[in-house]
């Protein structure tokens, strides 16, 4: 018997750890089971739009950073999560994508982070407005077990999650909760 050499990974919402109602799928294959399932962009796309109406509450596309958003923009009232992929810890391209989701789209869904959730990402993430990690890294998984999750405690910049105490000028600093 042969040990796993994949890292475990664990669906955390700021909640705190659950079970992931969601699969990946390759295919809309997936779609005839039940489930949840979460399909790469062009199988998306392919979809017969009857198909993706009555499969909403099920369906979730995944995002890979060279991906236009713009693709699903018009579907996403046909989306009940978008996940955003970070394969690499210096491509920040799904940063944006998760904060126009947001802020120019106003996508009501889950927006959940895949491939490499780091600790330093994190808080910024949870300001961008994600709101669902897939974590695999042993030290955020750890310190997520402890309840860190980590931060500073001033900011300059304005976020897609609303300051807890009411709007505030973006130019100036502000203590984050």
């Amino acid at each position: 018997m042969t040990e796993s050499t994949t890292p475990e990974t664990r669906l955390w919402t700021p909640e705190g750890f659950r079970e992931d109602e969601w699969a990946h799928a390759e295919n809309a294959d997936a779609l005839s089971g039940n489930g949840r399932f979460i399909l790469p962009l062009q199988p998306f796309l392919d979809l017969d739009p009857e198909v993706r109406l009555s499969a909403r509450e099920r369906l979730g596309v995944l995002l890979q950073p060279g991906d236009q958003l713009e693709k699903i923009a018009d579907l996403l009232d046909q989306l009940s999560l978008v996940a955003l992929a970070f394969p690499a810890f210096n491509d920040g391209r799904s940063f944006s994508k998760g904060e126009l989701l947001r802020s120019r789209y106003h996508f009501e869904g889950a927006v959940r982070a895949t491939g490499q959730v780091l600790v330093d990402q994190l808080p910024h993430m949870l300001r961008l407005g994600f709101d669902e990690f897939e974590i695999s890294n042993p030290v955020l998984l750890k310190r997520l077990e402890e309840g860190r999750t980590g931060g500073l405690g001033l900011y300059y910049q304005p976020a897609a999650v609303p300051e807890p105490k009411g709007p505030k000028y973006s130019w100036r600093r502000v203590r984050s909760s």
